[in-house]
């Protein structure tokens, strides 16, 4: 079968809020443009995941009567809390002591997928043409380098890469431009920024691994409209983190955790301590004669202003978390992906109608609010490998006293990968078995994810060295895919008195933790046929 070829103006990859962003104005500036959306999910929505607490600046200046158009936009800030936890005690920080970034009280408590949802029918009601189900595997490139479009994975191919009766095989979308919008650490983003050389000059970009669950909770316990954060308890004071607790709509809490990837001890899993975290009187008290109803994880990318590589190359733009322009102090990411969609679109009008270069997105970035929001937040995240208690006063003296406007920039020093100490440098953590009331397993956990990857398909994780996990990791680090992985990923077996590494790649939930935190950067996630994944409701 020859692969079919499809032409359009603009072809976008990802339907999170900087793809649609970008969908929806670009046909507000020119309705006659020929404009496509690729979603990996099998629905816009079902890979979107997100805290929410959602800032509407972004999409005001987008869509500014999207009251008016019944957007899921309903449940107000009303209250906010920020504890300090110790094991059994907490302590309550007032909030107008809070730096401005950390105040809520003009957002919203939505979920993201139903607002991405939402966003996609106004697109479609603009004639964007949107194909759900329709990984982007390959970027596509031109004889003189620029990038010409990306081709769709063929469907239907087993484990040995053969064809199955089932097989189709994937399509070429040419695009004049193409837009990245991935997400946080998207495949061919990642190789957007190697191959044009989008970081140099950079700092080491950084991660966090985020969780939630969503909770239907006992009347009492429900506050709806309450914000409330906190830092300390289970973590200790080198690791960064803190959680999020917000109460919406319909009884329900959103409660999760975020642990920066730049932990260092690999006895550490992530998800055994948002386990233990709810187990905090704090948070039991709220939670424990409620039910949980959802789980899901994905990686956040928070190096922010220092990390930010450059969003445009020959052909094609990067922009929202697949460059990286989450406000890490805000703990939002969205509205700033959206902005980024906005200028993404402003810049190629301007470069069909007026034959400017792409490089003109690096201008009207920089003369934007989301320019100047990203570098008064620079200091923050860098400010925390001083540990807890320093960053929070260093935070509070460069946010509230000099309004992020400090004039010295800190660095990140090194990337996620490399902060591993070994095994035996390293004290073990041992984690409580789980209750199946307030803390419970991962498979339990995946099972609310909906996650499900089509029978006989190819392994989406690839190892660059089958032999490394073996033969180095286990031995060095105790092989911490075991622990870092959301899902259940990676598996240690022991057969006969032999160690092998299992890869239950049908568990994944595409958080892409593991090709963020591998040690020897052994793993890489490609996308799987279309369709995989988690299919989450209303995260």
């Amino acid at each position: 079968m020859t692969r079919e070829s499809m032409e359009y103006d603009v072809v976008i990859v990802g339907g999170g809020p900087s793809g649609l962003a970008t969908a929806i104005k670009l046909k507000q500036l020119d309705s006659n443009l020929n404009i496509c959306l690729l979603e990996k999910a099998s629905e816009i929505g079902a890979h979107i995941i997100s805290g929410n607490v959602f800032e509407t600046r972004a999409l005001d200046e987008l869509l500014p009567n999207w009251k008016d158009l019944n957007a899921p936009i309903k449940t107000k800030v009303s209250k906010e809390k920020f504890l300090f936890l110790g094991k059994t005690k907490s302590l309550s920080w007032p909030t107008w002591l809070l730096p401005s970034v950390q105040q809520n009280h003009k957002n919203y408590i939505i979920s993201l997928a139903n607002l991405c949802r939402w966003l996609a029918e106004q697109a479609e009601a603009l004639g964007v043409e949107i194909f759900p189900g329709f990984p982007a595997s390959e970027i596509l490139y031109n004889e003189d380098g620029s990038v010409r479009g990306v081709a769709t994975q063929d469907m239907g191919i087993d484990k040995e890469g053969n064809k199955k009766d089932s097989y189709e095989p994937g399509i070429d979308l040419i695009g004049k431009v193409t837009v990245f919008a991935e997400g946080c650490r998207g495949h061919l983003g990642k190789q957007l920024i190697q191959k044009f050389e989008l970081n140099k000059g950079k700092d080491p970009q950084q991660y966090g691994i985020g969780f939630k669950e969503i909770w239907e909770v006992d009347d009492k316990n429900h506050e709806e409209g309450l914000v409330m954060h906190t830092a300390g308890w289970p973590l200790d004071n080198n690791t960064y983190g803190g959680s999020f607790m917000y109460h919406a709509e319909n009884k329900q809490v959103f409660l999760g955790y975020v642990i920066g990837l730049d932990y260092k001890n690999p006895h550490l899993s992530p998800f055994d301590e948002f386990q233990r975290f709810k187990t905090h009187p704090a948070i039991k008290k709220i939670i424990e004669s409620g039910k949980r109803i959802s789980y899901g994880a994905r990686a956040l990318i928070e190096g922010g202003f220092q990390s930010l590589p450059k969003m445009f190359m020959p052909g094609a733009l990067l922009v929202g978390c697949d460059a990286g322009t989450l406000n890490m102090p805000k703990i939002k990411g969205s509205h700033t992906a959206m902005k980024s969609g906005i200028i993404a679109a402003e810049t190629i009008i301007e470069h069909f109608k007026e034959n400017k270069s792409l490089s003109i997105f690096e201008e009207k970035f920089k003369n934007s609010w989301l320019y100047d929001e990203l570098f008064r937040a620079r200091n923050v995240k860098p400010s925390f490998s001083w540990g807890l208690i320093l960053g929070i006063i260093f935070t509070g003296i460069d946010q509230i006293l000099f309004k992020g406007k400090l004039p010295f920039t800190l660095k990140h020093k090194h990337a996620d990968h490399e902060t591993l100490k070994l095994a035996n440098e390293m004290p073990k953590i041992e984690y409580p078995k789980p209750d199946n009331v307030i803390t419970f397993d991962k498979t339990s956990s995946v099972y609310l994810t909906g996650t499900n990857h089509a029978d006989n398909q190819p392994v989406h994780l690839k190892l660059k060295d089958p032999e490394l996990p073996i033969r180095y990791t286990l031995e060095k680090f105790d092989e911490p895919a075991q622990r870092y992985c959301p899902a259940g990923v990676y598996e240690v077996q022991n057969e006969n008195g032999n160690n092998k590494f299992v890869i239950n790649s049908q568990n994944c939930i595409h958080c892409k933790t593991c090709d963020i935190k591998e040690p020897s950067q052994n793993i890489t996630w490609v996308t799987p046929e279309g369709g995989g994944g988690p299919k989450y409701g209303n995260m």
